[in-house]
């Protein structure tokens, strides 16, 4: 079944949750094994590297932690003011393609710079993109997307209604993708090094223009529709 929002079509979900996955396996496995998306991950050792007393190397995790939350607030800003000439998430995808295009172009040396603005990214993202054919999804991390798939397909095996089984396959095929684009980007890193996060910028940007797609077949339906 097809979603009226741009946003939620599977098509979309598909490319975000790849790019997702590219950016957490880039920044934890070529950045300095801080994560880019798992922000658990990033406070859960903020709080051991404090316990140790080893404070530059919270600041690697904290950097990180405060540029998600800025994506978020970034998103947000784009949704509440941004309503002119593009649907507001294509001005969201548009920072986050362009801020990641910008961390291909950062040496190794400067991780935490790297690593902050691909959450900041990464946080722009979680908070535009929250649905997917009208079910809460993430395409940036896969905790809750586990626990959603799992609760459906017990629904399922207990109701055996099909909408259950839709949507639990619906989250498990979101956890593929992100993994796939996890798998892709660690293969690419020997070849594209620090340049391996533009795969996520490629994605995106397929995603953008799907965005254009979508709005002209949305409008040409309602004009139809107006003039019957």
């Amino acid at each position: 079944m097809k979603t009226n929002q741009i946003s939620e079509s599977i098509e979309l979900g598909i490319l975000m949750a790849i790019s997702g996955g590219i950016m957490d396996a880039y920044s934890y496995l070529f950045r300095g094994q801080v994560f880019a998306n798992a922000q658990t991950g990033n406070i859960l050792l903020f709080g051991v590297s404090l316990s140790e007393g080893n404070f530059s190397q919270a600041m690697q995790y904290a950097c990180p932690i405060l540029a998600f939350s800025i994506g978020i607030m970034l998103a947000d800003f784009a949704r509440i003011r941004l309503k002119k000439m593009l649907h507001w998430r294509q001005y969201a995808v548009f920072m986050e393609a362009i801020i990641l295009l910008f961390v291909g172009f950062i040496p190794t040396r400067y991780n935490l710079l790297a690593n902050s603005l691909t959450s900041l990214a990464c946080g722009i993202q979680v908070e535009s993109f929250r649905k997917i054919h009208g079910k809460g999804m993430a395409t940036t991390m896969c905790i809750g997307n586990l626990r959603s798939a799992t609760q459906n397909m017990c629904d399922f095996l207990d109701t055996r209604k099909k909408s259950a089984l839709h949507a639990s396959l619906l989250y498990y095929g979101i956890i593929v993708c992100f993994t796939l684009g996890a798998v892709l980007g660690s293969k690419c890193m020997p070849y594209l090094q620090v340049k391996t996060i533009w795969l996520s910028v490629f994605f995106l940007g397929m995603g953008f223009f799907l965005m254009f797609m979508d709005q002209s077949a949305v409008s040409a339906y309602r004009d139809l529709h107006k003039k019957r």
